[in-house]
């Protein structure tokens, strides 16, 4: 949940369900690649997975925490804007990976 002391006397926020409230990253835009050539955002040669931070969960979501950076497809998402910055909403299924201090070494496989 996004607080009122975080948002400057606005409203708070709560997601419901398995909804995860994203802020992508900033060098998430126009990126170089190896060789110095400058690639647009808006040029997409393949299906690009992106990386965003999880600013706040609903109930239901089991495997994400508030901070954890989360890798998703720009397909799965919705944008909004909540208190004048661009964030996307993302179900918690559509999420490909975590990346987590808090996360433990193991193989995440289950036998």
């Amino acid at each position: 949940m996004i607080g009122v002391s975080e948002t400057s006397g606005k409203l708070p926020i709560k997601m419901l369900h398995d909804r995860i409230l994203v802020a992508l990253r900033k060098e998430d835009g126009d990126r170089r690649s190896t060789g110095g050539i400058l690639i647009p955002a808006t040029a997409q040669v393949a299906k690009r997975l992106v990386w965003g931070e999880a600013r706040g969960i609903g109930a239901s979501v089991r495997q994400v925490k508030v901070g954890d950076q989360v890798l998703f497809s720009p397909e799965d998402q919705h944008e909004v804007e909540v208190h004048g910055e661009d964030l996307v909403i993302l179900r918690e299924r559509d999420v490909h990976a975590v990346a987590a201090e808090r996360i433990e070494e193991t193989t995440g496989l289950y036998l």
